[in-house]
C-alpha cells in the first residue's frame, strides 16, 4: 500500500502543476475599427434587416417552401454537418490528452533454463511467472501546452459551425435568386410571345396595304424579318427557364424538374433597406466570424509553440496489480506489485528546431490577423457596393416607366399614321422593336432589386434565423 500513497501522491503534486499555466497567454478577439466600413452610411440605428427570420424576410410562400426543402436536403449543407462531426471527434482527441491512459495488462512468462536427466527421463528446468494489473501513462500539463492544443481545436470546432451557417446564409441567398431569376424568365418569356403575337397581326396588315398599294414589298419582309427575329428568341428563353428549373433542383438536393412558382407581379421590392451598423454586421457574418477563428486558432498554437521550449514530464508507467510465481498464490497480499516511473525531458540540441517552429507559429498568427482584417474589410466593401448598386438601380424605376408608356404611345400613334398612309414601316417597326427591349429592361430591372434585396441580406449575415 505503500507505494500505491506515493503514486497518489505524486500524481497529486503534478496534477497541481498542470493547473500553474505560468506561460499562456490570455486570447482576446482582435481589434477592429468599424466605424466607418459602410461608406457615406453613419447609421447609429442597430436596426438591421439582418435580424429578420428568413422566413419573415421572404414572404413568398412557395419560396419559403423551396428554402425549407433546400435547408433539409441541400449536399452541400450535409456535407457541413459532416465536418461539425469530425471537428467535434478532434476535440474531443485533444481533450483526451489531459486523462492518463489506462490499461489492463496481463502477462504470463514462462523460462527454460535447461535440461537434465533422471533415470530413463528427461527433465526440462524452468519457471513460470504470472502478472495481472493496471498500467497508465500519462504527460503532465504543466506549461500548458496539451490546453492551448485544446483550444486550438476547440476553435476549429467552432470553425466547422460556423462554416455551416456560411453554407446555410448563401443557399438561402441562392435559392432566392435563382427563384427571381426563373420568375424573370417567366415574365419575359411572357412578353416576347405577346409581342410575337402583336407582330403577327402587324404583319397581316402589312400585308392588307400592300394589296391595296399603299405599302411596298420591302415594308413586309421587314415585318417578316422583326417577327422571325422574335420568334426565335422564344426557343432560347424556353431553355434558360428549363436550365434554371434544373439548377434550383441541384440546390434543392432533387432530380431535375419543374419548379413551383407564382409570377414576378407578385414581388415587392423596398423602398429602404436598414443596414444596422458595422460592428452588428461583422458579429454576424459567418466568413468575418469563421476568419477570427483561425485567428484564434493560430493564436492557441502559438502558445502552444511556447511552451515546447519548456521541459515535459511525464509519468511513462504506472501500474499496480498482482504478480506471483503460481495462481495458488496469485491473489495473496505478498503478490502486490506497484511501480511508477516518472520523466523529466528539457529539449536542449532541438532548440533551433523550437525556435524555427516559434518563428512558423508567430508567422501564421499575423497571417490570420491579416485575413480577418481583410474579410472585416472585404465585407464593409461588399455592402457599400450593394447599397450603391440597389439604390441606382431603385432610381431607374420612374425613368423606364415613362420610357415603356412613351413607347407604347409611340407604337400606337405609327400605326394609326402609317394605316393613314403619313407614316412609313420602317418608323412602326422601329417603334416596336424600341417597346419590346423597354419591356424586357423594365422586368431586369425588377429582377436586379429583387437580387440586390436579397444579396444585402446576405451580406448583412442575415438567413441565420
Amino acid at each position: 500500500m505503500k507505494h500505491k500513497q506515493i503514486i497518489i501522491s505524486i500524481l497529486f503534486v503534478f496534477t497541481g502543476l498542470s493547473s500553474c499555466h505560468v506561460i499562456n497567454h490570455q486570447y482576446k478577439s482582435p481589434e477592429y475599427n468599424s466605424a466607418e466600413l459602410f461608406r457615406n452610411e453613419y447609421s447609429a440605428d442597430t436596426t438591421s434587416i439582418a435580424n429578420i427570420a428568413w422566413k419573415e424576410y421572404f414572404q413568398d410562400t412557395v419560396l419559403q417552401s423551396l428554402i425549407r426543402e433546400g435547408l433539409k436536403n441541400n449536399y452541400d449543407l450535409q456535407i457541413a454537418y459532416t465536418r461539425i462531426q469530425q471537428g467535434e471527434a478532434s476535440l474531443n482527441i485533444a481533450k483526451a490528452a489531459y486523462f492518463p491512459n489506462v490499461s489492463l495488462v496481463g502477462q504470463v512468462i514462462n523460462r527454460q533454463t535447461g535440461s537434465g536427466e533422471s533415470g530413463s527421463k528427461i527433465l526440462r528446468l524452468g519457471s513460470s511467472q504470472y502478472s495481472l494489473g493496471i498500467s497508465a501513462n500519462w504527460e503532465l500539463d504543466v506549461w500548458g501546452k496539451l490546453r492551448s492544443l485544446s483550444n486550438a481545436r476547440y476553435a476549429q470546432f467552432l470553425s466547422s459551425g460556423v462554416y455551416r451557417e456560411l453554407i446555410q446564409t448563401s443557399l438561402i441567398a441562392n435559392i432566392a435568386t435563382s427563384y427571381y431569376s426563373l420568375l424573370a424568365l417567366d415574365e419575359q418569356l411572357a412578353i416576347t410571345r405577346q409581342t410575337a403575337s402583336l407582330l403577327e397581326e402587324n404583319l397581316l396588315t402589312m400585308e392588307a396595304l400592300k394589296e391595296a398599294g399603299l405599302q411596298n414589298g420591302a415594308g413586309v419582309e421587314q415585318s417578316k424579318a422583326l417577327l422571325y427575329r422574335t420568334q426565335v428568341a422564344i426557343p432560347s428563353l424556353e431553355s434558360q427557364v428549363g436550365i434554371m428549373e434544373n439548377s434550383i433542383s441541384l440546390l434543392l438536393g432533387r432530380n431535375p424538374g419543374p419548379i413551383s412558382r407564382t409570377v414576378l407581379t407578385m414581388q415587392s421590392v423596398s423602398d429602404a433597406m436598414i443596414i444596422g451598423i458595422p460592428a452588428q454586421m461583422l458579429a454576424r457574418r459567418p466568413d468575418v466570424r469563421q476568419a477570427e477563428l483561425s485567428f484564434r486558432s493560430a493564436f492557441e498554437l502559438v502558445n502552444a509553440a511556447r511552451a515546447a521550449f519548456y521541459p515535459s514530464i511525464t509519468i511513462g508507467s504506472a501500474s499496480i496489480g498482482y504478480e506471483a510465481a503460481s495462481l495458488s498464490s496469485f491473489f495473496k497480499p505478498e503478490s502486490i506489485l506497484s511501480n511508477i516511473i516518472a520523466g523529466f525531458t528539457q529539449p536542449v540540441f532541438a532548440r533551433k528546431q523550437l525556435k524555427s517552429n516559434m518563428k512558423i507559429a508567430n508567422a501564421q498568427q499575423e497571417e490570420a490577423l491579416l485575413n480577418f482584417e481583410r474579410a472585416a474589410l472585404t465585407a464593409g466593401k461588399e455592402v457599400s457596393d450593394i447599397l450603391f448598386a440597389y439604390r441606382s438601380s431603385l432610381s431607374k424605376n420612374e425613368i423606364r416607366r415613362k420610357e415603356v408608356e412613351s413607347l407604347d404611345t409611340a407604337v400606337f400613334f405609327t400605326k394609326e399614321l402609317l394605316v393613314a398612309g403619313e407614316a412609313n414601316y420602317t418608323e412602326v417597326l422601329s417603334a416596336q422593336q424600341n417597346l419590346l427591349q423597354a419591356r424586357l429592361n423594365r422586368v431586369n430591372d425588377k429582377l436586379e432589386q429583387l437580387q440586390y434585396s436579397v444579396e444585402l441580406y446576405r451580406a448583412l449575415g442575415g438567413g441565420l434565423e
